[in-house]
Protein backbone atom coordinates (compact mmCIF):
# COMPACT_ATOMS: atom_id res chain seq x y z
CA UNK A 1 0.00 0.00 0.00
CA UNK A 2 1.33 3.44 -0.97
CA UNK A 3 2.40 5.75 1.80
CA UNK A 4 0.42 8.94 2.54
CA UNK A 5 0.79 12.03 4.70
CA UNK A 6 -0.02 11.36 8.33
CA UNK A 7 -2.42 14.31 8.63
CA UNK A 8 -4.29 13.17 5.50
CA UNK A 9 -4.64 9.61 6.77
CA UNK A 10 -6.08 10.87 10.05
CA UNK A 11 -8.73 12.90 8.21
CA UNK A 12 -9.62 10.03 5.87
CA UNK A 13 -10.14 7.74 8.86
CA UNK A 14 -12.43 10.25 10.51
CA UNK A 15 -10.13 10.68 13.49
CA UNK A 16 -10.19 14.46 13.09
CA UNK A 17 -12.43 16.86 11.09
CA UNK A 18 -9.59 18.60 9.26
CA UNK A 19 -5.87 18.47 8.48
CA UNK A 20 -5.46 21.60 10.62
CA UNK A 21 -6.80 19.69 13.62
CA UNK A 22 -4.54 16.74 12.80
CA UNK A 23 -1.49 19.01 12.51
CA UNK A 24 -2.16 20.56 15.91
CA UNK A 25 -2.34 17.16 17.60
CA UNK A 26 0.77 15.93 15.79
CA UNK A 27 2.85 18.99 16.71
CA UNK A 28 1.67 18.70 20.30
CA UNK A 29 3.17 15.20 20.40
CA UNK A 30 -0.20 13.53 20.91
CA UNK A 31 -0.24 11.21 17.90
CA UNK A 32 1.29 7.73 18.02
CA UNK A 33 1.94 5.81 14.80
CA UNK A 34 2.59 2.13 15.46
CA UNK A 35 3.06 3.30 19.08
CA UNK A 36 5.84 5.70 18.04
CA UNK A 37 5.41 9.45 18.44
CA UNK A 38 5.64 11.39 15.16
CA UNK A 39 5.80 15.18 15.20
CA UNK A 40 5.63 16.00 11.49
CA UNK A 41 2.21 16.31 9.85
CA UNK A 42 3.74 15.46 6.47
CA UNK A 43 5.38 12.26 7.67
CA UNK A 44 4.78 9.44 5.17
CA UNK A 45 2.94 6.50 6.73
CA UNK A 46 1.29 3.33 5.48
CA UNK A 47 -2.42 3.72 4.90
CA UNK A 48 -3.24 0.82 7.21
CA UNK A 49 -0.82 1.62 10.04
CA UNK A 50 -2.15 1.85 13.60
CA UNK A 51 -2.66 5.47 14.69
CA UNK A 52 -3.66 6.56 18.17
CA UNK A 53 -4.38 10.00 19.68
CA UNK A 54 -3.19 10.54 23.24
CA UNK A 55 -5.39 12.29 25.78
CA UNK A 56 -8.15 14.70 24.89
CA UNK A 57 -8.41 16.16 21.42
CA UNK A 58 -7.36 19.59 20.27
CA UNK A 59 -9.17 22.17 22.45
CA UNK A 60 -9.83 24.46 19.47
CA UNK A 61 -11.11 24.00 15.92
CA UNK A 62 -7.58 24.56 14.63
CA UNK A 63 -4.06 24.83 16.01
CA UNK A 64 -4.19 28.63 15.67
CA UNK A 65 -6.16 28.65 18.91
CA UNK A 66 -3.09 27.32 20.73
CA UNK A 67 -1.07 30.31 19.55
CA UNK A 68 -3.60 32.89 20.72
CA UNK A 69 -4.20 31.06 24.00
CA UNK A 70 -0.47 31.36 24.66
CA UNK A 71 -0.68 35.12 24.12
CA UNK A 72 -3.72 35.60 26.35
CA UNK A 73 -2.07 33.65 29.14
CA UNK A 74 1.32 35.36 28.86
CA UNK A 75 -0.07 38.89 28.91
CA UNK A 76 -3.12 38.30 31.14
CA UNK A 77 -5.48 39.60 28.46
CA UNK A 78 -9.06 39.36 29.72
CA UNK A 79 -11.62 39.00 26.91
CA UNK A 80 -14.68 38.39 29.07
CA UNK A 81 -17.68 40.31 27.76
CA UNK A 82 -15.66 42.05 25.05
CA UNK A 83 -16.39 42.50 21.37
CA UNK A 84 -13.49 41.09 19.35
CA UNK A 85 -12.32 40.84 15.75
CA UNK A 86 -10.39 37.98 14.11
CA UNK A 87 -8.37 39.05 11.05
CA UNK A 88 -7.35 36.16 8.79
CA UNK A 89 -9.85 33.87 10.50
CA UNK A 90 -9.51 30.85 8.19
CA UNK A 91 -10.79 27.76 10.06
CA UNK A 92 -11.52 29.79 13.17
CA UNK A 93 -8.87 28.81 15.71
CA UNK A 94 -8.47 32.37 16.98
CA UNK A 95 -12.25 32.87 16.96
CA UNK A 96 -12.79 29.70 18.98
CA UNK A 97 -10.09 30.73 21.46
CA UNK A 98 -11.66 34.17 21.95
CA UNK A 99 -15.10 32.69 22.58
CA UNK A 100 -13.72 30.15 25.04
CA UNK A 101 -11.95 33.05 26.77
CA UNK A 102 -15.32 34.74 27.30
CA UNK A 103 -15.66 37.13 24.34
CA UNK A 104 -19.23 38.33 23.90
CA UNK A 105 -18.99 38.13 20.11
CA UNK A 106 -16.32 37.80 17.41
CA UNK A 107 -16.34 39.27 13.92
CA UNK A 108 -14.26 36.93 11.72
CA UNK A 109 -12.67 38.39 8.58
CA UNK A 110 -11.00 36.39 5.83
CA UNK A 111 -10.21 36.68 2.12
CA UNK A 112 -11.37 33.10 1.55
CA UNK A 113 -14.80 31.52 1.56
CA UNK A 114 -16.18 28.44 3.28
CA UNK A 115 -13.10 27.77 5.42
CA UNK A 116 -14.66 28.47 8.82
CA UNK A 117 -15.34 25.37 10.91
CA UNK A 118 -19.06 24.60 11.06
CA UNK A 119 -19.17 24.85 14.84
CA UNK A 120 -18.01 28.46 14.54
CA UNK A 121 -20.11 29.23 11.46
CA UNK A 122 -23.23 28.10 13.30
CA UNK A 123 -22.45 30.02 16.51
CA UNK A 124 -24.69 33.08 16.87
CA UNK A 125 -21.83 34.94 18.54
CA UNK A 126 -19.74 34.76 15.37
CA UNK A 127 -20.16 37.09 12.42
CA UNK A 128 -18.46 36.30 9.11
CA UNK A 129 -16.96 38.74 6.65
CA UNK A 130 -15.73 36.36 3.97
CA UNK A 131 -14.13 37.28 0.65
CA UNK A 132 -12.87 40.40 2.41
CA UNK A 133 -9.35 41.76 1.90
CA UNK A 134 -8.47 43.35 5.24
CA UNK A 135 -5.84 45.50 3.55
CA UNK A 136 -8.62 47.30 1.65
CA UNK A 137 -11.01 47.89 4.56
CA UNK A 138 -12.62 51.32 4.64
CA UNK A 139 -12.53 53.44 7.84
CA UNK A 140 -15.27 52.48 10.28
CA UNK A 141 -16.39 49.31 8.48
CA UNK A 142 -15.28 46.87 11.18
CA UNK A 143 -16.76 49.13 13.84
CA UNK A 144 -20.15 49.11 12.11
CA UNK A 145 -20.18 45.39 11.34
CA UNK A 146 -18.98 44.24 14.75
CA UNK A 147 -21.36 46.53 16.64
CA UNK A 148 -24.28 45.20 14.60
CA UNK A 149 -23.17 41.66 15.39
CA UNK A 150 -22.96 42.42 19.09
CA UNK A 151 -26.50 43.75 19.22
CA UNK A 152 -27.94 40.72 17.43
CA UNK A 153 -25.86 38.12 19.26
CA UNK A 154 -25.65 39.72 22.71
CA UNK A 155 -28.51 42.20 23.26
CA UNK A 156 -27.36 42.80 26.84
CA UNK A 157 -24.36 44.76 25.58
CA UNK A 158 -24.62 48.55 25.60
CA UNK A 159 -25.94 50.02 22.32
CA UNK A 160 -22.70 51.92 21.75
CA UNK A 161 -20.40 48.94 22.32
CA UNK A 162 -17.30 48.94 20.15
CA UNK A 163 -14.64 46.30 19.45
CA UNK A 164 -11.77 46.55 21.91
CA UNK A 165 -9.56 43.66 20.82
CA UNK A 166 -8.37 42.14 17.58
CA UNK A 167 -6.10 39.22 16.79
CA UNK A 168 -4.47 38.77 13.41
CA UNK A 169 -2.96 35.84 11.53
CA UNK A 170 -2.36 36.59 7.85
CA UNK A 171 -0.29 34.74 5.25
CA UNK A 172 1.21 35.56 1.85
CA UNK A 173 1.01 39.25 2.71
CA UNK A 174 2.96 41.42 5.12
CA UNK A 175 1.18 42.28 8.35
CA UNK A 176 2.57 45.80 7.88
CA UNK A 177 0.08 46.30 5.04
CA UNK A 178 -2.87 45.10 7.08
CA UNK A 179 -2.46 46.50 10.60
CA UNK A 180 -2.99 50.20 9.69
CA UNK A 181 -6.08 49.40 7.60
CA UNK A 182 -7.60 47.30 10.38
CA UNK A 183 -7.02 49.95 13.03
CA UNK A 184 -8.59 52.65 10.83
CA UNK A 185 -11.57 50.39 10.20
CA UNK A 186 -12.20 49.82 13.91
CA UNK A 187 -12.97 53.48 14.62
CA UNK A 188 -15.03 56.26 13.05
CA UNK A 189 -13.28 58.22 10.31
CA UNK A 190 -10.51 60.51 11.58
CA UNK A 191 -10.63 58.99 15.08
CA UNK A 192 -8.02 56.83 16.82
CA UNK A 193 -9.13 53.36 17.85
CA UNK A 194 -8.62 52.40 21.48
CA UNK A 195 -7.95 48.78 22.30
CA UNK A 196 -5.54 45.86 22.39
CA UNK A 197 -4.23 43.58 19.67
CA UNK A 198 -2.22 40.41 19.24
CA UNK A 199 -0.58 39.97 15.86
CA UNK A 200 1.19 36.87 14.65
CA UNK A 201 4.52 37.77 13.05
CA UNK A 202 5.66 35.37 10.32
CA UNK A 203 9.25 36.08 9.21
CA UNK A 204 8.76 34.31 5.86
CA UNK A 205 6.26 37.02 4.87
CA UNK A 206 7.97 39.98 6.55
CA UNK A 207 11.74 39.78 6.21
CA UNK A 208 12.05 39.39 2.43
CA UNK A 209 12.58 36.49 0.04
CA UNK A 210 16.34 36.59 0.45
CA UNK A 211 15.92 35.23 3.99
CA UNK A 212 13.70 32.29 3.02
CA UNK A 213 15.61 29.04 2.67
CA UNK A 214 14.88 25.52 1.54
CA UNK A 215 11.34 24.39 2.17
CA UNK A 216 10.22 27.95 2.80
CA UNK A 217 11.90 28.02 6.21
CA UNK A 218 13.53 31.11 7.74
CA UNK A 219 16.38 30.20 10.09
CA UNK A 220 18.54 33.31 10.50
CA UNK A 221 17.88 35.20 13.77
CA UNK A 222 18.63 38.44 11.90
CA UNK A 223 15.54 37.83 9.78
CA UNK A 224 13.44 37.41 12.92
CA UNK A 225 14.55 40.83 14.17
CA UNK A 226 13.82 42.43 10.80
CA UNK A 227 10.34 40.92 10.73
CA UNK A 228 9.50 42.00 14.27
CA UNK A 229 10.84 45.52 13.75
CA UNK A 230 8.77 45.97 10.60
CA UNK A 231 5.54 44.93 12.28
CA UNK A 232 6.41 47.05 15.31
CA UNK A 233 6.80 50.00 12.93
CA UNK A 234 3.37 49.34 11.40
CA UNK A 235 1.84 49.32 14.88
CA UNK A 236 3.42 52.70 15.62
CA UNK A 237 2.21 54.07 12.28
CA UNK A 238 -1.31 53.04 13.28
CA UNK A 239 -1.08 54.90 16.60
CA UNK A 240 -0.14 51.96 18.77
CA UNK A 241 2.63 50.91 21.12
CA UNK A 242 4.21 47.46 21.11
CA UNK A 243 4.10 46.19 24.68
CA UNK A 244 5.92 42.89 24.22
CA UNK A 245 6.92 40.22 21.71
CA UNK A 246 7.33 36.51 22.39
CA UNK A 247 7.71 33.23 20.54
CA UNK A 248 4.54 31.48 19.47
CA UNK A 249 4.03 28.37 21.64
CA UNK A 250 4.02 26.26 18.47
CA UNK A 251 5.66 26.68 15.08
CA UNK A 252 3.91 27.36 11.81
CA UNK A 253 2.45 24.46 9.83
CA UNK A 254 5.66 24.08 7.80
CA UNK A 255 7.93 24.41 10.83
CA UNK A 256 8.69 28.13 10.67
CA UNK A 257 9.37 29.97 13.89
CA UNK A 258 6.65 32.56 14.52
CA UNK A 259 6.19 35.37 17.04
CA UNK A 260 3.30 36.98 18.90
CA UNK A 261 3.27 40.76 19.21
CA UNK A 262 1.08 42.44 21.83
CA UNK A 263 0.11 46.07 21.22
CA UNK A 264 -2.10 48.75 22.72
CA UNK A 265 -3.71 51.57 20.79
CA UNK A 266 -5.11 54.93 21.78
CA UNK A 267 -3.35 55.38 25.10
Amino acid sequence: MAKQRLDKVMVERGMVPSRERATGLILAGRVLVAEQKLTKAGAAVDGDVAIRILGEGMPFVSRGGLKLRGALDRWDIDLRGRLCVDIGASTGGFTDCMLQAGAAAVLAVDTGYGQMHMSMRNDARVGLMERTNARLLEPGVLLTQSSALAQSATPALAPDVAPSFFAMDVSFISATLVVPAVVRSLAPAEQQWRGEAVTLVKPQFEAGREWVGKGGIVRDPAAYEIAIDRVRGAVAEAGGVTVDVTDSPITGAEGNREFLLYARFGG
